[in-house]
């Protein structure tokens, strides 16, 4: 039977979403001159779909549907962020000069959200063919170098092509995790660490609006980090006439206004204005305003819970690329959770990651809930078993 605490805590997850679409939309509602259902249909309609795929799925052969989506997903999307580019804008839709959607009739989807659902089963049905008979340093990075060159053509379409840095960057923690887990060196998992750091470094110092995100991020986080230091070590680190950290301090703002209870659904005032669209990248300020400490503690339980399911499902699964798939799903999950609420706590420079199931968007929330159901679908061959 499958995990159903995994299927309800995802579906629980999917209502508060949903619910936060509607409430956190307030003032985006307002500016477009949109109903004010607008946001709240399309995500609950999103909803249901998420949750009758992840359900379907659940129900299928772990040994035929898991490949055939995997591999279904991997080629199909990536295929559409190869062609995306050239499509017309009428076809595309463009975000920050980047087309990162294809629009369709009714609605838009964007390929990166499926693509990493597909790269996470072709890295588990990969590393489980070519890391079992490895018997050396050099043989491994001989096996290897397809990866690499695989990593430098997502990292051209996804972090460059559409501008997307953070995508980029979760698929190379899970590449990299998941690597580990099929039996790579520490050899080769730190030269690989240290490669991502350097790469990272030269896509944001390549770029004027990362740049200036490191900056804001630095603007309100220095006086605190540089207080941990010797003023004669701290002086030079020193910047002065920095821009405005505005969403940082908004997102702060709000997390204090919302104290331990909240101020109430439909309350909260970061919704109006001071940050456009909180339904979407910066959903846990809208909630922690809204709701309060206790609605973060519960909703962030919700996601331990999530998680945790996943990573019991992959420690007893009783095949390699089961076992590996579902490692890379909980890092996909677990890492986009932990981005978005250090960047909206200051910790981290902000990134426009969402975060899964609760932010608002069709594509990511539809993924997300594909993942899950081919993770329910694994989780009958360790229950099935036992």
């Amino acid at each position: 039977m499958i995990d159903k605490t995994l299927f309800i805590f995802t579906s629980i997850a999917i209502i508060i979403g949903i619910l936060a679409s509607y409430s956190l939309s307030m003032y985006t509602v307002l500016f477009y001159d949109y109903n004010q259902f607008h946001f709240f249909i399309r995500q609950l309609i999103s909803g249901t779909i998420g949750i009758i795929l992840m359900w379907l799925i659940s129900k299928g052969d772990p040994n035929k549907i898991v490949k055939n989506i995997g591999f279904l997903l991997f080629y199909f999307f990536m295929f559409l962020m190869l062609i995306m580019h050239f499509l017309p804008e009428n076809l595309a839709t463009s975000a920050g000069g980047a087309k990162r959607w294809i629009r369709f009739p009714l609605f838009s989807i964007s390929p990166v959200e499926f693509f990493k659902i597909g790269f996470l089963f072709f890295l588990a049905w990969s590393f489980s063919r070519k890391y079992d008979t490895v018997k050396d340093i050099k043989e491994e990075i001989k096996i290897f170098l397809p990866y690499g060159i695989l990593l430098i053509l997502l990292g051209f379409l996804i972090a460059i092509l559409q501008n997307d840095l953070g995508q980029i960057l979760l698929l190379a923690i899970a590449f990299i995790v998941m690597l580990l887990c099929a039996g790579g060196s520490l050899k080769l998992f730190f030269g690989l660490l240290l490669g991502a750091i350097i790469s990272a470094i030269i896509l944001i110092v390549s770029s004027d609006h990362r740049i200036l995100r490191i900056k804001q991020w630095w603007a309100l986080a220095q006086s605190f980090m540089l207080s941990l230091l010797p003023e004669s070590m701290a002086a030079p680190l020193r910047i002065e006439n920095l821009p405005e950290p505005y969403q940082i301090h908004n997102s702060l703002n709000a997390i204090q206004n919302g104290g331990i209870f909240g101020e109430g659904i439909g309350n909260g005032l970061i919704k109006l204005g001071f940050l456009s669209e909180v339904h979407t990248d910066i959903v846990l300020a809208g909630i922690a305003e809204e709701f309060g400490l206790l609605g973060v503690i519960v909703c962030s339980f919700i996601f331990l819970v999530i998680i945790f399911r996943i990573f019991k499902i992959a420690n007893r699964n009783k095949t390699q690329v089961g076992y590996l798939f579902c490692v890379g799903v909980g890092i996909i999950i677990g890492f986009s959770f932990l981005i978005n609420a250090y960047g909206i706590s200051g910790l981290t420079p902000i990134k426009g990651i969402a975060v899964p199931f609760y932010s608002y968007g069709g594509s990511s929330l539809i993924a997300n809930a594909i993942a899950i159901g081919m993770v329910l679908c694994l989780s009958k061959q360790t229950y099935e078993s036992s």
